[in-house]
């Protein structure tokens, strides 16, 4: 990815925030392995700042969408408590494999690391940390149904624990649904949209993430018509 591509990935700009749709497949940040980070193209989206922009929450490589930076010190620090106080509406769409019988519901299921080794591997864990997701179906198709998920707690892998402990695991999902972990779809997830009250005296900013090439065909197996620009019809 060059610094053209990730300028044309920008949804939204203002003095203090951006919103980028993540592609994926791209770390967020820098791991032990090395390799092609989003931190690696962040100078370019300085728009004549001194300083990158830095991101105020966590999206997984494979996850796709919204993900909120903040420009400068204040604006990253407003952003954080924002996040930290649950105050920013995130929602994602998933494809999954089957699908709840009801239409809507709540997972509330505590999760905990699955070993010393490995912190990012998340388990059901009734000692582990309270999580909640609220979802609801927006569309089923054969062996298939597309989810809205709201997640109220911000665990690591919380989406794709909680669909796979209920017996609907994320589509492509290696780690704990049922996809290879080398040549199989890629992962169901992307952030669709992020509501952020950023400013006090303003309407909270909306900002939405057309869906990736990869997911679009199994979203309109649901019963979802898309236009060629990844927005539902």
């Amino acid at each position: 990815m060059n610094a053209e591509e990730i300028v044309s990935r920008l949804l939204y700009r203002d003095a203090l925030m951006l919103v980028i749709d993540k592609p994926a497949g791209l770390p967020v940040h820098p791991g032990p392995k090395g390799g092609e980070t989003l931190f690696h193209h962040l100078d370019a989206l300085r728009f004549g700042l001194p300083r990158r922009p830095e991101a105020a929450h966590r999206l997984d490589k494979d996850t796709s969408g919204c993900l909120v930076l903040g420009r400068h010190p204040k604006a990253i620090a407003r952003l954080n408590e924002l996040f930290r106080k649950g105050e920013v509406d995130k929602v994602y769409w998933a494809v999954v494999e089957g699908g709840p019988r009801a239409e809507e519901g709540e997972i509330d299921l505590a999760l905990a690391p699955k070993s010393p080794d490995r912190g990012w591997w998340m388990k059901v864990d009734p000692r582990g940390q309270p999580s909640l997701t609220r979802w609801r179906v927006l569309g089923r198709g054969e062996g298939l149904a597309l989810l809205e998920l709201r997640p109220v707690t911000g665990r690591t892998h919380q989406l794709r624990v909680h669909c796979a402990a209920m017996d609907f695991p994320i589509l492509g999902d290696p780690i704990y649904g049922t996809a290879p972990r080398f040549g199989g779809p890629g992962l169901h997830l992307h952030a669709r949209s992020v509501t952020v009250p950023l400013h006090p005296k303003k309407p909270p900013i909306l900002v939405e993430a057309p869906v990736p090439e990869h997911m679009r065909e199994r979203v309109e197996a649901c019963g979802i018509r898309m236009d060629g620009r990844g927005g539902p019809t």
